[in-house]
């Protein structure tokens, strides 16, 4: 059966933060697939803003729980429960957008399920205990944390048995699924918008973060490298490592806190180079700046392996530490790269290959399970 034929319904984890990476990937889906609702966990309409206004959005029982979209990341016992009760018993076709939960909603029996897997959950499988660690409360709250993790690990892996087909965004995360899930994987990685990042004739003299505040994102590493090096970082974000940041911000960088996505496009095509400290899924912001023209600093770790060109669109660094970041920059000011590359390497993840990619595959799914 034509998917056109088809009662679709799109599924994401949250939509609670904003467009970010996993919004802008569900933002296609939702163009590919125009009549599709879309189901998700929480939603919050005023961090979400205009771009998901006219969306039909159907939310889960916990978006009555009184402060669950502030307090959503401590309710993750109830998680399961939310995603089973999601009722999906209309549709033919369910594609899921999922870095956590919904990849294990119940669709009917002979109903197709598609899943595009950001990352298995990190907190389950590969990133626990960081996870743990960062936790407000003491060690008994990290206990009981710990104590319900199985659980969920077992819960989770039952449920991929209810994916028809799974969608890596990178290959890191292809092996990932392979790993915990026993499960393969196609890979077609996530769109980059070439149109917003285009290159322009002059560059300024600074170095260029754009990241959410988090720990796992090393932006302490970029700090202690650019304090030592003496040389302009700019770190555009926000999250809940802005204070400690700004504490150790020496006098050439610079935390500017959120921006809007206009300034974001004239600093990532005006520096000389953008900077990842972190292992990443895939990695939008990266091919952002090479499709500007502009080379990337990276971390040679998870999806920046597929898609920078090591020695041609950027340098990779390795281990994860300040001494390697700072020899990578010292290696960086030695060479010429060519924006021309940058911006070539950049066109390769399109927003138009994503749709044709990812429309096909479905479209192929459809074929061969009818």
């Amino acid at each position: 059966m034509h998917s056109s034929l088809m009662r679709i319904a799109l599924v994401h984890d949250y939509l609670m933060q904003g467009m970010r990476g996993a919004e802008r990937v569900l933002a296609i889906f939702h163009d590919l697939y125009p009549d599709a609702p879309i189901y998700t966990l929480l939603h919050n309409h005023e961090k979400m803003g205009p771009a998901t206004a006219d969306w039909d959005i159907r939310t889960s029982f916990l978006q009555k729980i009184p402060g669950a979209r502030r307090l959503h990341r401590k309710l993750f016992a109830l998680m399961p429960l939310a995603v089973e009760r999601l009722d999906l018993s209309e549709y033919d076709l369910v594609i899921s957008s999922s870095s956590a939960w919904v990849k294990n909603v119940r669709t009917p029996p002979d109903a197709l399920h598609i899943c595009y897997c950001h990352s298995p959950a990190r907190f389950l499988w590969h990133w626990t205990d960081e996870y743990v660690r960062g936790l407000p409360g003491g060690p008994l709250v990290h206990a009981a944390v710990k104590a319900l993790l199985p659980a969920l690990r077992r819960w989770d892996k039952y449920g991929t048995r209810r994916v028809t087909e799974f969608v890596a965004n990178s290959t890191i995360v292809q092996q990932r699924i392979r790993r915990y899930f026993g499960r393969e994987a196609t890979v077609i990685h996530p769109p980059v918008d070439t149109e917003r990042f285009q290159p322009v004739g002059e560059q300024e003299d600074y170095f260029l973060i754009v990241s959410s505040l988090n720990p796992y994102k090393r932006i302490d590493l970029a700090i202690e490298s650019f304090n030592q090096l003496r040389l302009p970082l700019v770190i555009i974000g926000q999250g809940p490592e802005y204070e400690r940041l700004k504490r150790l911000a020496g006098p050439t960088v610079k935390l500017l806190g959120w921006r809007e996505d206009e300034e974001i496009s004239y600093r990532m095509a005006r520096c000389r180079a953008f900077v990842m400290p972190q292992e990443e899924d895939f990695g939008i912001a990266p091919l952002e700046a090479q499709s500007c023209g502009r080379p990337v600093i990276a971390y040679g770790a998870g999806g920046v392996l597929d898609s920078i060109v090591d020695g041609e669109t950027g340098l990779l660094f390795t281990p994860q530490a300040p001494e390697a970041l700072c020899q990578a920059v010292h290696r960086f000011e030695q060479m010429d790269l060519d924006k021309h590359a940058c911006r070539d390497n950049a066109l390769r993840f399109g927003v138009q290959r994503f749709k044709r990619e990812f429309s096909d595959f479905v479209e192929k799914v459809c074929a061969q399970h009818r």
